[in-house]
């Protein structure tokens, strides 16, 4: 099968023929129809996030399933699928609860294994994992949902309890935090956008941001999101993932106000200064958010079929996987053009 695989890290990858993956008992392999180009794959081309090498990226996927597992019972070959970025072995406590995204032995597509930017992908564990695709969720937008749109959605609703007509605080307007932009305007909250970017902010702006703060023109920015908000906000997020983010997004909240951490912090990165005065005088919330189980993806994907939620619209750029390789590179720049998917059958959003 072609698929993209780089030898060590930084070296740029190559499309190039591989063995195909063999089926887990308990799993499945995936035909990768669509995949998201994020910039947590660059971390590991990076060596930020280590990964066994030679590897192949790619962690946000679907497609149709190809072949299955000895022991799987609740799939077949041809049903539509995606999957969550983060797997559960789907025998421990917390994956029988539910909680895989949590799970002390969960595998990774493009990460803990070979990843999605290849014809097929193997996926451990899909009673557990495996999310069936509506007929009317094409492969791109399913693709696009992957770890950067799925995570806002559960960080804003299951950690955030994010309630319409109240402020949301979004720190950096990526992947994530456009994915929040959006999230966060359907569900009738009233959004302030945080970036350094002017791009960035007038798409978080196109988006239905009702206020737009440039980090790089304003002194302190928690404090000129706590005088839009009048008092702060009720829901702020870092979506980008930075020590000042992290300070500024949990300063930049009212009283009772819920912060999210959304956004990795890797390395001596991972312990800002939070003010902890704060949030036990002002009882603020602080949570930690890591992709979406499976079992959470319905109701997100009811928004999507009803029209409230539009990630297709988030999606700038449809490549191919031989560009794959370039797409990736590009990612040492921020940018605000939108997600990048690769597609392998041509679909396109609106297409299957």
């Amino acid at each position: 099968m072609k698929a993209v695989v780089y030898d060590d890290y930084g070296r740029m990858p190559q499309l190039r023929d591989v063995p195909e993956p063999e089926c887990p008992s308990g799993g499945v392999v995936i035909a990768v129809k669509a995949t998201g180009v994020c910039r947590s794959d660059w971390h590991a081309w990076k060596g930020h996030d280590p990964v066994s090498l030679p590897h192949i990226p790619g962690h946000e996927l679907a497609g149709v399933v190809a072949s299955v597992g000895a022991s799987v019972r609740d799939w077949a070959v041809g049903d539509r699928v995606t999957v969550p970025f983060v797997c559960g072995c789907g025998v421990c406590s917390w994956c029988l609860a539910g909680e895989a995204q949590v799970c002390p032995d969960q595998t990774q597509p493009g990460f803990t294994g070979p990843g999605s930017f290849a014809e097929l992908v193997p996926i451990h564990g899909a009673d557990t994992n495996l999310v069936r695709l509506p007929d009317s969720v094409d492969f791109v937008t399913a693709a696009s949902l992957g770890c950067r749109f799925a995570t806002a959605f559960r960080a804003l609703t299951t950690h955030g309890r994010l309630g319409s007509g109240e402020w949301l605080a979004v720190h950096g307007c990526g992947g994530v935090g456009l994915s929040a932009v959006m999230i966060g305007v359907a569900l009738g909250a009233q959004v302030v956008a945080v970036d350094v970017n002017p791009a960035a902010l007038e798409r978080a702006s196109s988006l239905g941001a009702s206020a737009v703060v440039d980090g790089g023109a304003v002194g302190d920015v928690a404090a000129a999101i706590r005088e839009v908000t009048d008092g702060g906000a009720h829901v702020s997020i870092d979506a980008f993932g930075s020590p000042e983010l992290a300070v500024a997004s949990v300063r930049s909240l009212r009283r009772r106000g819920r912060h999210v951490q959304a956004g990795l912090l890797l390395g001596p990165k991972s312990t800002p200064p939070i003010p902890m005065d704060l949030v036990i005088s002002q009882e603020l919330e602080i949570y930690g958010s890591h992709g979406m189980p499976a079992r959470d993806y319905p109701a997100m994907l009811a928004l999507i079929e009803d029209g409230t939620l539009r990630p297709a619209d988030l999606v700038g750029h449809v490549i191919g996987l031989d560009e794959a390789s370039a797409a990736l590179a590009t990612m040492d720049h921020p940018s605000a053009a939108g997600m990048t998917v690769v597609s392998l059958d041509d679909s396109r959003p609106g297409e299957g």
